[in-house]
């Protein structure tokens, strides 16, 4: 559940403020509606396969063998994906197109429930087949429906946070401009400055993304139409594009996913570094790490102060195909449970998705990071709620990367961003 590719949309997710029509597609129940398969198996017990990208860290197993030791006639049966988001996410269209029974319980990255929700592929989680979210903080809840039903049960959330070397910097910068100007201690100490995820992949859409909203841009406008031909977003895109030109972010970042930035952040070789969560427990445990003592953490930065992160995590869902549903609703719910989300947070840095937990004093001297991590989630931009997505995040994708690369000016890559999202959207 650690692994980056994972948790984009990874996180991974990860994504702009888009809230696109949400409007049906592909066929079967849509909108919070059931009939059908949705109506089948409800009462069913007994063995269920679980899907999820890899465990890097180590906490589904665990969680599997104790789930399994307390339901000897229901045991759950691990099925671990690659750590790579789009292969994971191939990999459940076809097995759900397919009505395949086995994949009873699915780890779904926020920016996929729409789609799969409007196709009919994930059972309402309504009535009997309901999921207790009272305690959860309302954007991973917001991030787990569609039309107004819930349609997987968030079990870990995601904010991106601002990692930085406390040795060379005492005190974090605050705002985009204040970070850049300290590039000067970056080249002082022959490191490069800062970097996120820039390669052509799910992981630009979330840079992009919280660079154009950190800067008062959007996507979207309040009436849902794309408006990115702004001055607010070609002021946001065009920091990084200059950055980049300028050196201030590593040319060599143009191919970085989440484990190449990680793996330069902790090797030294870097003064600043967006990431997600997970990245502090391996930076301050593992013994390669040349920065596990002197590891800062704080908010992204903004304009004028703090930036507008994108909203990451994975929520559980059960498929409509599902034989054995009344085993699969209780292991989500055992998922969602204190205990788990405790470990989840302990042993694999993923974020809780209830609210209480980032209070919790024995939880936050583990990790001391849980407060900046809830503002950043609090603050968050959601995630595009479209049965559409992957068309959308491929336009901001192609044309945030060709101005990165200098193949587009960042007024042309806006333009045609604009142009594709509404291309994607036509449909509503």
């Amino acid at each position: 559940m650690k692994s980056p590719k994972f948790l984009l949309p990874a996180a991974a997710a990860g994504v702009l403020a888009l809230t696109l029509s949400a409007c049906g597609g592909g066929g079967g129940t849509t909108g919070g509606g059931g009939g059908g398969d949705a109506e089948q198996g409800l009462d069913g017990r007994g063995p269920i396969t679980y899907v999820q990208g890899k465990d890097n860290s180590n906490v589904v197993r665990p969680l599997v063998e104790k789930w399994n030791a307390a339901h000897p006639n229901e045991k759950v049966t691990f099925k671990e994906q690659t750590d790579q988001a789009d292969q994971q996410h191939d990999d459940l269209v076809q097995n759900y197109q397919a009505k395949n029974a086995n994949y009873d319980v699915a780890s779904v990255d926020v920016v996929w429930t729409a789609e799969f929700a409007a196709k009919g592929w994930l059972q309402p989680l309504k009535d009997k087949m309901a999921v207790d979210t009272a305690g959860m903080l309302a954007p991973t809840v917001e991030a787990g429906s569609y039309k107004g039903t819930l349609y997987a049960a968030p079990v870990s959330s995601d904010g991106g946070i601002l990692y930085y070397r406390k040795d060379l910097v005492p005190t974090a910068p605050t705002t985009w401009a204040e970070m850049m100007e300290m590039c000067s201690i970056a080249k002082a100490n022959n490191i490069g400055c800062y970097s996120g995820q820039y390669k052509q992949y799910e992981g630009l859409t979330v840079n992009a993304s919280e660079a154009i909203n950190s800067f008062g841009g959007s996507v979207l406008d309040k009436d849902g139409k794309p408006s990115l031909n702004t001055p607010e977003a070609k002021e946001g895109l065009e920091n990084l594009v200059k950055a980049f030109a300028d050196g201030n972010i590593p040319k060599e970042a143009i191919t970085y996913q989440e484990e190449e930035s990680r793996r330069a952040f902790q090797d030294g070789n870097l003064l600043f570094h967006r990431n997600w969560p997970y990245v502090y427990n391996l930076a301050t445990t593992e013994g390669s790490s040349k920065v596990k003592d002197v590891l800062g953490m704080t908010a992204l930065p903004g304009k004028d102060g703090p930036g507008a992160s994108s909203l990451g995590g994975h929520s559980a869902a059960i498929s409509v195909y599902s034989k054995n549903k009344a085993t699969a609703h209780d292991f989500v719910k055992f998922l969602v449970e204190e205990e788990q989300q405790k470990f989840f947070a302990t042993q694999g840095s993923l974020a809780p998705v209830l609210g209480d937990l980032y209070e919790d004093k024995e939880l936050v001297a583990k990790l001391p990071y849980l407060p900046v991590l809830k503002t950043s989630i609090e603050n968050a931009v959601p995630r595009p709620v479209t049965p559409f997505y992957p068309a959308v995040t491929q336009a901001i994708q192609e044309n945030s990367y060709a101005a990165l690369k200098g193949e587009k000016s960042v007024e042309q890559a806006l333009s045609d961003m604009q142009k594709s999202i509404e291309t994607a959207g036509a449909g509503s």
